[in-house]
This record gives structure tokens, C-alpha cells and sequence, in this order.
């Protein structure tokens, strides 16, 4: 933590109270920092639904901690000892080696996995490349490699640092930023935006609102309506969509790719923070039907390998795409708080995510396969990228996910809890942790969450505060929790609503517990070429197929990895029409170190199902997906589902047979 040394002997009382008046936020050594709530913000910026919390406002427990955990034992916690691009040579340190995009990316995951483990190794490596960014700010106000001119990474070292003066109150960062926006300021006309700038500037304008909301300048607005005006207009393309097929990277180059669009989902939204305009406000919603009508996978996401591909369950999605929209969604909860978006934040997060890394967090694929029967070095039929895309390793056909893929659960983990606008607590989405801010006239509050969900339909919530305070909960229920209910020290409460936020408001007392039960029914949806998608609760479930790891070749420390089934993987399920029972069993069994594994798996859910022995393999990929229903002579067999983030080879998609 860093130590602001005018204060070091200053006494805990006179700490606590000039914290409390927002003049300090770090604290002298050895005394934590009192916890600062949410910044709203000021006009004439549109208010949120929710507010963001500091980050360190919410820590993970139970699974979730040690997924973190994993996560800073892999290679999220030593990337830059075995991949040269984060290293000592990078240009964001110094040297003569990467500097573009890279360095950025690395931090933008790491310093939240820093704080939220509070793992001193790894705050010190962040730091590290923190204090090079600051300390070489140039006279006229740039910031990064001297090499680098692009506007575009800059965006992403900006998130870095409002997180890191979040969590430490680092008071050099708000100068800086000030600095750094006069000087684009200045600048953007003779230096426009180009390429990826021009399609990603509304990740730009959150810092921009970020600072307005701590200092009132009003030129940062400016500036941020010009960043909207001189970038893409993400909700022309959706009021007009022309890629509803698979795509070329030459159609549509950059307006086509997959993590540019992960990104826009956040465009209309920050924009509305603006203008407050209603089809601002909507256009969110447009666009991910729109996403999901023509490229939409079973996991939450639309297929881009690395541009658009369509709805076969074959094509990939790339690891970028995924942590990207979760962090878009995120803030868009934040701006709209419309709860569709947070059941639609936990499908990817609690599928996609886990789906395309291995458990122990020491490789990660590019691009991932609903659908997926191998992985290896094969000509797929993706739209645009090579033959390494489906890999787990070090750098699968590309480098930006290997940087930018830390951020998924460290964020996620951050915005479970947002702020009411009224100053209570609002439960966004569900996973082990606690969340603490000061409420009223700054009573510390803190909520402890216990829960297995996603795995286990319960969550209890305990009250801690030293003395009675009153305070809103929003408590979201999701859409597919038919027959949810909430209870408060044991007695149930009425008007509970799938797919609304529920809403308790009362003086609250240390010792407090509110009881959530989400009945998690086994439910189907219909997919590509008439399949079947089986979920549960939040949880997508893919047929377990055997797996047999072989190691392709070792960079450094790190292992590539090929896959190959050891068991069937061509089934259709059977689906009786005529049954009044439903045709899948659920077991569940204890939640583990590694969940999110084969042999970990929480919950099995068993079917009976048919071999289809005409779908075979072409292209190391499942064959196009049969339309169903299907007709097969093969004998019943009890095949058994387990959760899609566990299985690294799997069927997401069923064709299914009726007899």
C-alpha cells in the first residue's frame, strides 16, 4: 500500500475522519485504509442505476477466492517471467521490447487480481510498471513508450491507472490524467484517431467520466464528445446490420471483429451518460438480439474467429471477445441496471470463461468451440484465423489474449456488488464474497455472502455493522429462477419476481441474514439446425468426453497442449414427446478446489441418448450439426452432462431424436 508520508504519524481518529471527509484515501503503514464509497456522477452526466464501488469495495471467498488464487499461481501471476512481450524489455518499463497494446492489457487484469488477493508479490509487480508509466509522463503531457504513438493503448493504461488510484488512492494519478487529456486535447486533430482507436473510444470516455466525476472540469466532456464523434457509430451498424452470415476479415475489416464488438457493448450506453437520449439508452439491447439472432453461441456469446462466423456451434469465439463483454456488461449494469444484462453477464462468465482455460490457469485457447471434439493444429473452418486457434498454451495463434485474458475474474468479482443510488447495497450478480462500504452517515457496513452458486441454488447474506442502520437492498433475481424467494431472519417475503430486481428497505443490524433460493430447474432451449441447448441455472451442461492431454511442444516453463476425445462424442439425445417426467437426472456432488475441471465437476445431470454415426469429425471439428430431430438405430444409452466451463472437449448443441 502506498504511504502518503505527510501523514504517517497521524492518529487513527484524525485518519478515519479525513478519510471520511474524502481528503485521504491511502493509509500510513501498517493501518489499512478505510473503505471510500462510490463516486456518482455530477451533472450533467445521466445518473447511474448503480455505482460502482472502489475497487477493494468487494472480495472473493469460497470458490471464487481460490479461482483467484489459481489465477495468480498461473500464468496471470508469472506472465511476465515467461513471456518476453509483459517483461523486463517492454517498452511500458523502458526497454526496447513490446510496446504497443501489451503491457496495458497485462496490468488492466493484473492490478485488480493484486488487490482482490492481496497478494504483495503481485501489487509489486504492478506497481512496478504503475510508477514507470507516472514517473515518465512527458513535459507536454503524453504518457507510454516514447516509440509508441497510437492513441489506443493509452486507453487501456488509463483503465489501469483509475483502478489502481481506487484501490490505493495513489495521489500522482489524477494530475497525470488531467495532464494527459489537455495534451489529446490538443492534439487530435493533427493525431486523429486511427484503427482500433476509432472503433474502441468509448473505453476512453469512461476514464474521461471517471475524472470528471472527482474534479468538475468540464473540458473532459468536451473532449469526450469529441472521442464520440471522431470514432465508430456502433449503433449506425446495428440500425442497419449487414453481417448476418459468416464474414471475411475483407468485409467489414475492423466493424466485424469480434473483440471490437465485445467492446461496443458498452458504446450506446456511455454515450447515453451524455446525451440521455432513449434510443442511446436501447441500443444495447438491439444490438446483443441482434448478435445473438445471427452469430449467438450457447455460452452467451456470438461467434468471431476472429470476425463474425455465424451460428454453427463449430465456429470459435476468442478469449479477448469473452473478457471483454463481461467488463462491458459490467458497466452497462452500472448505467441501465436492467437485470437481463447481469443473467446474460453470469452465462458468460460461469461457461465461457472457465470453458477456454485450462484449470490450473497455466494455458488459455484463442479461439473455443461450443462445439468442440478435438483440439489441435488443424485448418478449421474458421472465419479468418490460423490453424493454432483452438490450442491451449501460451499464445494459441496470437498474442493479445495471452495479455488481456487476466482480467475476466478479477473484475467479475469486483462488480458482484454495486451501489443503490440512495446508498444501499445492490446484488448484481451472485458468487462467494463480501462487500463492504460505508452507509447513512458513513456506518460501515459489510455483507457476507455464502453461497456455492453457481453450482447450488442458495446465497445467504450476513449483516455486519456496529450499530442499526438503514439502508436498501437490491437484490436481482434472474429470469430463469421461477419460484425464487427471499427471506429476511427466516420470515418470507412476498412479491419476489423472476427477472426484476427485488427490493428490501429497513434498518438493518448486525447479525441480520437474508436467505435467496434460485430453484434450479434442468431446462432446454433450441439451437442451431433445431438442436438442444441443456441448461441449469446459470449453467450451460455439455456431454463429458474423455480427455488425453499431449503436449505439442514447451515454450519456456509453459506447455502447448493438443486434446483428443477417448470416449464417443456423436449423440443425439432422446427426447420423448409424449414423457410427462422430465428426462434428466441431477446429481450433485461437493464444490472443490477446481470446479471449473473434468474431474472436478459439481453437478452431473444424466440423459438418455442415441449415436449418430453418419456426424463425424471433418476439419478437427464436430461435422455440421444435423437437423433435428434426427433418426438413429442405435441403441439407448445414459450419457451424462456436466458443466460447460468444466469440460475442455464437449457438445453444447444436441441433435436429438425422438424414439
Amino acid at each position: 500500500m502506498i504511504a502518503n508520508p505527510s501523514i504517517s504519524k497521524r492518529s487513527h481518529n484524525d485518519w478515519a475522519l479525513l478519510a471520511g471527509l474524502g481528503f485521504i484515501l491511502t493509509a500510513p503503514p501498517g493501518l489499512a485504509a478505510p473503505r471510500a464509497g462510490p463516486t456518482p456522477n455530477r451533472p450533467p452526466i445521466q445518473p447511474n442505476a448503480f455505482n460502482l464501488l472502489p475497487l477493494g469495495s468487494v472480495k472473493p471467498a469460497g470458490w471464487l477466492r481460490q479461482e483467484l488464487q489459481i489465477q495468480a499461481n498461473g500464468l496471470s501471476g508469472h506472465l511476465d517471467e515467461v513471456w518476453e512481450d509483459v517483461g523486463p524489455s517492454s517498452g511500458w518499463l523502458g526497454g526496447k521490447g513490446e510496446s504497443w497494446e501489451r503491457g496495458p492489457y497485462f496490468l488492466d487484469g493484473l492490478v485488480p487480481l493484486a488487490f482482490l488477493t492481496g497478494d504483495e508479490r503481485l501489487i509489486a509487480k504492478a506497481k512496478k510498471y504503475v510508477d514507470w508509466t507516472i514517473e515518465h509522463q512527458q513535459p507536454d503531457g503524453w504518457i507510454g513508450p516514447a516509440a509508441m504513438t497510437d492513441w489506443w493503448p493509452n486507453y487501456v493504461m488509463l483503465k489501469v491507472l483509475t483502478q489502481y488510484q481506487e484501490a490505493t488512492g495513489d495521489p500522482r494519478i489524477i494530475p497525470l490524467m488531467r495532464k494527459y487529456f489537455a495534451f489529446q486535447a490538443r492534439h487530435l486533430e493533427e493525431r486523429p484517431l486511427k484503427e482500433w482507436a476509432i472503433y474502441r473510444w468509448h473505453d476512453e470516455v469512461l476514464s474521461l467520466i471517471w475524472l470528471y466525476n472527482r474534479t468538475g472540469d468540464a473540458s473532459l466532456l468536451d473532449l469526450a464528445r469529441r472521442m464520440h464523434n471522431l470514432g465508430y457509430d456502433w449503433e449506425a451498424q446495428f440500425a442497419d446490420f449487414k453481417y448476418k452470415d459468416k464474414t471475411a476479415k475483407t468485409e467489414g475489416a475492423l466493424a466485424n471483429h469480434g473483440v471490437n464488438n465485445s467492446m461496443a457493448l458498452k458504446a450506446a450506453p456511455v454515450w447515453w451518460l451524455l446525451t440521455g437520449d432513449k434510443k442511446d439508452r436501447d441500443a444495447v439491447h438491439q444490438m446483443l438480439s441482434t448478435l445473438d439472432r445471427y452469430h449467438g453461441q450457447p455460452f452467451g456469446m456470438f461467434s468471431a474467429d476472429e470476425h463474425y462466423a455465424g451460428l454453427d456451434p463449430s465456429q470459435g469465439t476468442e478469449l479477448c471477445a469473452v473478457v471483454e463483454a463481461m467488463f462491458s456488461l459490467e458497466n452497462d449494469i452500472s448505467v441501465l441496471g436492467d437485470p437481463k444484462l447481469g443473467d446474460r453477464l453470469e452465462k458468460i462468465a460461469y461457461n465461457a470463461l472457465p470453458g477456454t482455460l485450462t484449470s490450473d490457469s497455466w494455458a488459455h485457447q484463442y479461439d473455443q468451440q461450443a462445439n468442440q471434439v478435438i483440439v489441435s493444429v488443424a485448418n478449421r473452418r474458421w472465419s479468418t484465423n490460423g490453424p493454432e486457434s483452438n490450442l491451449f498454451g501460451l499464445q494459441p495463434n496470437y498474442g493479445c489474449c495471452t495479455a488481456n485474458m487476466h482480467q475476466g475474474w478479477p473484475k467479475l468479482v469486483a462488480n458482484l456488488w454495486m451501489a443503490t443510488p440512495d446508498g444501499g447495497f445492490a446484488a448484481v450478480g451472485y458468487g462467494p464474497s463480501e462487500v463492504s462500504m460505508p452507509v447513512g452517515e458513513g456506518t460501515p457496513v459489510t455483507l457476507v455472502e455464502t453461497t456455492d452458486y453457481p453450482f447450488r441454488e442458495t446465497v445467504s447474506l450476513a449483516v455486519k455493522t456496529g450499530r442499526s442502520v438503514k439502508f436498501p437492498l437490491a437484490l436481482r433475481i434472474p429470469a430463469w429462477a421461477t419460484g425464487a424467494t427471499v427471506a429476511v431472519n427466516g420470515a418470507a417475503l412476498a412479491g419476489v419476481k423472476p427477472g426484476e430486481f427485488f427490493r428490501v428497505e429497513r434498518v438493518w443490524k448486525s447479525g441480520d441474514a437474508v436467505e435467496l433460493r434460485f430453484p434450479m430447474q434442468v431446462g432446454t432451449s433450441t439451437g442451431y439446425n433445431n438442436s438442444i441447448i441443456v441448461t441449469r441455472g446459470p449453467l450451460l451442461y455439455s456431454l463429458k468426453i474423455g480427455e488425453s492431454w499431449s503436449e505439442l511442444r514447451q515454450s519456456g516453463s509453459v506447455v502447448d497442449w493438443e486434446v483428443y476425445p477417448t470416449s464417443p462424442w456423436n449423440y443425439a439425445l432422446l427426447i420423448d414427446p409424449k414423457a410427462t417426467t422430465s428426462p434428466f437426472t441431477v446429481t450433485e456432488l461437493p464444490v472443490g478446489r477446481q470446479p471449473f475441471s473434468l474431474e472436478g465437476a459439481p453437478v452431473m445431470i444424466t440423459a438418455q441418448a442415441r449415436r449418430l454415426p453418419e456426424w463425424q469429425i471433418e476439419d478437427d471439428s464436430a461435422g455440421l450439426l444435423p437437423v433435428s430431430p434426427v433418426t438413429s438405430k442405435r441403441h439407448v444409452e445414459t450419457i451424462t452432462l456436466i458443466p460447460y466451463g468444466a469440460a475442455k472437449l464437449r457438445i453444447a448443441e444436441f441433435p436429438f431424436t425422438q424414439n
